[in-house]
């Protein structure tokens, strides 16, 4: 019995050694004839792309890598003409692919897709062959395009749309506003997204068997100010609330100097929150002795000379603003007659006359924060405006257009004889305006709630033409 177990763990021993050399020697003998196999695959392909490699859908297995490089190039060629329309308002530039270096990168794409399978690990050639083979793979196309040629195109556009930001500047002295410059965010071009909108046409480009126009609108963005304008105070003073502009073309030296002082003595005064504001107090005494010079002024139902001429240009123009802004307007007063620079860029019936100290303009300041007031001159134009700085509360002021009611034609103008004047100079000292019945009206609406419904009237006296007629001997 135990020799006969013997021989039978013997046999067994016998059996699995014999097993393990025939195993043994198949697995070398597959290595080697795969091994042979693959050296032989590789020669065969030395040159070509692997079989089962496509780019974008497109076959290259068994091609060349210059076949892949040329099939790329001559796509290239095909949307050659294709152009970009890049739009911005009423702008536009028309650029080819060809200006900005857009099409398939052939070369790289052709080196793509010959070194599949061609790494220094053999055993991940293998694999990946052996993959490409049995179920294919499918290389996404590669493109190119020349950023710094898209931007040095689009430049002169890009240049006319910049602009920078402002920081915001506010000194303070003697309780008025010195110095003040309202902060502005800048704007510019946005390039990541006009990057962006590119790079998803590419595709829809590459992808065409013509040349085609495809137009991309260039959009904004924003550059913040650093410093803002409600950074720099504690007033409540960060955004414009209202303004009001009118013209006075034509006026007399002496006049352009009063409304020119008068709007930058108003320029930087404060308004504190619940104050009524008064024309007349923050201007202060209009004579020579505060720098004014004689222009024509509505005095004792006359037009004369008087010191402080034009100030009502200001005033007028402040009530505008003030309208506009929708602060409550608690006292003004309508000119005697027609004064046609109230006119030149507005319906009649928006004025305000004042005269120290009884006739004023006033209006309150109910926004809950403090108002700055700031004056600007364009002498090209000659144009004055008011701006109106403060915190918006949601309040928005509605101004009826003017509606004139009747009207009454000048009386016959009148001449004068002046002892002064030369014989045969006639000089006009007054003008002539029709009388006006006008009424204007104004809502104001806050969060939905109307605070104000008001009705503006003004009755304007009709004026005749004065002539002084020269008398002077010799």
């Amino acid at each position: 019995m135990k020799h006969g177990s013997f021989y039978k763990n013997l046999s067994l021993k016998t059996i699995v050694k014999s097993f393990f050399w025939f195993t043994t020697g198949a697995f070398l003998g597959l290595f080697f004839f795969v091994s042979f196999a693959f050296i032989i695959f590789q020669k065969i392909y030395s040159d070509r792309i692997f079989p089962g490699i496509m780019v974008n859908g497109v076959y290259f297995g068994g091609k060349t890598k210059q076949d892949a490089k040329q099939f790329f190039a001559k796509k290239n060629e095909t949307i050659s003409k294709t152009q970009f329309v890049f739009t911005f308002g009423e702008e536009e530039i028309l650029l080819t692919i060809e200006d900005i270096e857009l099409g398939y990168n052939d070369s790289l794409l052709a080196t793509q897709a010959y070194e599949l399978g061609r790494s220094p690990n053999i055993f991940s050639n293998v694999s990946l062959i052996l993959q490409t083979h049995i179920s294919g793979l499918n290389l996404s196309p590669s493109y190119r395009y020349s950023e710094e040629k898209l931007l040095t195109a689009l430049s002169p556009l890009v240049n006319k749309v910049h602009k920078e930001p402002v920081n915001a500047l506010f000194n303070f002295k003697d309780e008025k506003v010195t110095a003040f410059q309202p902060s502005s965010d800048g704007i510019d071009i946005d390039v990541e997204n006009l990057k962006k909108n590119i790079a998803e046409k590419i595709p829809f480009v590459l992808s065409s068997k013509t040349s085609l126009t495809i137009p991309i609108t260039l959009s904004l963005k924003t550059i913040p100010a650093a410093i803002t304008t409600e950074k720099v105070n504690n007033l409540g003073i960060k955004e414009e609330i209202g303004y009001g502009t009118s013209l006075f073309q034509g006026s007399i030296l002496n006049r352009v100097h009063n409304v020119t002082l008068a709007a930058t003595r108003m320029n930087g005064v404060l308004i504190a929150p619940g104050e009524d504001f008064s024309f007349n107090k923050a201007l202060g005494d209009i004579s020579s002795f505060t720098g004014y010079k004689q222009a024509y002024v509505i005095q004792d139902g006359k037009t004369v000379l008087g010191d402080g001429g034009g100030v009502c240009q200001v005033s007028t123009t402040l009530f505008r603003s003030a309208l506009n802004a929708g602060l409550p307007i608690t006292q003004r007063h309508a000119h005697a007659y027609r004064v046609h620079y109230y006119e030149e860029d507005s319906p009649p019936g928006i004025d305000a006359t004042v005269f120290s100290p009884s006739v004023d303009l006033r209006f309150k300041n109910d926004t809950g924060n403090y108002i700055l007031i700031q004056s600007e001159i364009d002498p090209s134009v000659e144009r004055l405006m008011f701006r109106l700085y403060g915190t918006k509360d949601g309040r928005v002021a509605t101004v009826g257009k003017p509606v004139i009611v009747s009207q009454t034609p000048p009386p016959e103008p009148v001449y004068q004889d002046d002892p002064t004047l030369p014989k045969g100079v006639v000089k006009q000292v007054d003008f002539a305006a029709s009388g006006a019945n006008v009424y204007f009206t104004r809502e104001v609406v806050k969060n939905g709630k109307k605070i104000i419904s008001e009705k503006y009237v003004s009755n304007y006296t009709p004026w005749k033409a004065v002539f002084l007629r020269g008398t002077k001997e010799g």
